[in-house]
């Protein structure tokens, strides 16, 4: 006797037929791509190239900066702006929405807004300076090798700390509080209470947001292609420009490939490791 599928299978089958052939079919060109050449043959050439490419290692460190920067930045921000907004009584919603409005804009459009900000000539910064009798002739911000990383760096911040803010304001909304007052009541100062009372209690949430924004921050792209477009030089240069520039500058599909799989990689460990980090916490 036949057994006969749901109903339920049918309904969702079309969708998930349509999803798996948009995931799979790109993930099997995308590795058949970096094991092939230029010519068409098989080959490893690919993938032993990045072991002698100084500039794919620069961009490897320049990411790494960035997302170990940034990810510190956006935590402890995120964290600080959160325990702010709490101890306020008055305006409190209103400071909140203040606070998500750069994350409601789009990267790109952030970026030019921040493009222009940091402009020598005209820019906001350096006009601010001036207006304050200062000499901003020596702040380049993007221009200069120094620090044109921190500068894309700190836009990525402004952008999303709000992220952060939301994920943890929303944690502290359910703290136990009887916790927290049986703590006051027994003379515990708000350090202490919030060292060895709330932070422990808001650790899953922490280890979570780092989990989300460090697999953005790995494949950053938009802030640093508006700003710099990897310049002064290669001092902003990160992975997923460098190969963006192997494939449609330098048509070198393969070897763009076979690093999109490296990245593939290091941003599963990455996450497989905030994911053990996780359970252990939860």
């Amino acid at each position: 006797m036949t057994r006969r599928i749901p109903v339920a299978v049918w309904w969702i089958a079309p969708a998930v037929t349509l999803l798996a052939s948009m995931s799979l079919y790109p993930m099997l060109f995308l590795v058949m791509s970096g094991f092939r050449s230029t010519s068409g043959d098989w080959t490893l050439r690919n993938f032993t190239r990045m072991a002698g490419d100084h500039m794919l290692g620069q961009a490897i460190l320049h990411t790494a900066i960035f997302v170990i920067v940034a990810l510190i930045l956006e935590l402890a921000c995120g964290l600080g702006l959160a325990m702010l907004v709490d101890s306020i009584r008055r305006g409190r919603g209103f400071l909140r929405t203040a606070i998500m409005v750069p994350m409601l804009l789009p990267p790109v459009v952030a970026a030019v807004i921040w493009r222009l900000i940091y402009n020598p000539q005209f820019g906001l910064l350096n006009g601010t300076i001036r207006a304050f009798g200062g000499d901003p002739s020596g702040l380049t911000w993007t221009n200069g090798e120094g620090g044109a990383l921190l500068s894309v760096i700190a836009v990525d911040v402004w952008e999303w700390t709000p992220f952060v803010f939301l994920l943890v304001s929303a944690a502290m909304q359910s703290l136990p509080q009887e916790a927290l007052e049986a703590a006051r009541v027994d003379g515990a100062s708000k350090w202490r209470v919030f060292l060895d009372i709330e932070l422990p209690l808001l650790k899953p949430v922490l280890v979570l947001t780092a989990m989300l924004r460090g697999m953005d921050l790995i494949r950053v792209f938009d802030q640093v292609f508006i700003l710099t477009q990897g310049g002064p030089g290669f001092a902003t240069e990160t992975i997923s420009l460098y190969i963006y520039r192997t494939a449609f500058r330098f048509f070198d599909f393969g070897y763009a490939a076979a690093m999109s799989l490296l990245l593939l990689v290091i941003a599963t460990m990455l996450a497989r490791a905030l994911a053990r980090q996780l359970r252990t916490t939860a």
